[in-house]
């Protein structure tokens, strides 16, 4: 937690107030972003994102596993965040496993729609190899390697870039299997398919800070907040999850109208996101 004094509570207020924040943007800019694929050589995808002094990494590793029973059609997608302590004190011992918690929980909720999968951002029947049998299992793991607020949408960043990075080796069955035998399979060690990522979406928080809500808050910002919503859109605007923390209530016109501020907002994340993207790729 970060401490302020009165005083530096009521510039950091009063800047927000008049839609100037203490470095400078307005209440809805984005601070730099920067993007880095490529940067496990032995996970299948990996990228490091930086928003401001927010660092973070996200790695893919793809195994073929088994569908689950509900959902035979499926493969199946796991998030893990780990909160490192280097990049804060305070994630050290139980603080950095509660958040890590939290920040995992959220993302599943954001990307894949909660544990049903319903309305998820990830395609996960684009992840299915043989029908009931064999699909693949992505495992995503975040690291928070500085912090510095506004962790969840870095986070969904970097799993966006990591996904775009990704090659998942071509798969041929060789030989179909009866009853519940796993078929044969020839993976390819040369073969790789690109993950579609054109159905995965950002992550845009919009921070209660007094009387009016901020994009991107940093640290400081975020010790005075009431309350935070963050909001998972795709490119083609729909809303793929949404969760909310603070102790402050909100009306569903208030929701109404931060969905549409967190639309309008998103469109010039992905746009820089894909340019990013783009030139870290052309770079490796």
């Amino acid at each position: 937690m970060v401490g302020l004094s009165a005083g530096e509570k009521n510039f950091l207020q009063g800047g927000i107030d008049q839609d100037l924040r203490s470095d400078g943007r307005n209440r809805n800019t984005h601070r730099p972003i920067s993007v880095e694929t490529g940067v496990i050589p032995q996970a299948n995808g990996s990228a490091r994102v930086r928003m401001g002094a927010t660092e973070v990494i996200a790695s893919v590793k793809a195994e073929l596993g088994r569908p689950a029973a509900l959902q035979p059609d499926k493969g199946k997608v796991a998030i893990f965040v780990d909160c490192s302590p280097v990049a804060n004190p305070v994630f050290e011992g139980r603080g950095g496993e509660e958040l890590s918690l939290e920040l995992s929980v959220a993302l599943q909720q954001c990307l894949l729609g909660g544990k049903s999968g319903a309305g998820a951002g990830i395609d996960l029947s684009s992840l299915m190899v043989v029908e009931g049998k064999l699909c693949w299992d992505l495992y995503i793991d975040g690291l928070v390697v500085s912090s510095d607020g506004n962790l969840l949408d870095a986070l969904g960043a970097s799993i966006m870039a990591a996904l775009s990075n990704t090659g998942i080796p071509r798969v041929q069955v060789a030989a179909a299997a009866s009853g519940d035998e796993e078929p044969e399979v020839d993976i390819s060690d040369e073969e790789y398919l690109q993950f579609d990522t054109s159905g995965v979406p950002v992550i845009v928080t919009l921070t209660k800070v007094g009387r009016h809500y901020i994009v991107d808050a940093t640290s400081e910002e975020e010790s005075q907040m009431t309350s935070a919503v963050s909001i998972s859109i795709n490119r083609k605007g729909h809303i793929c999850g949404l969760t909310k923390r603070g102790s402050s209530g909100l009306d569903s016109s208030i929701i109404s109208d931060m969905i549409s501020v967190a639309q309008h907002i998103s469109v010039q994340l992905i746009n820089k996101l894909d340019s990013e993207i783009s030139a870290a790729e052309a770079d490796e």
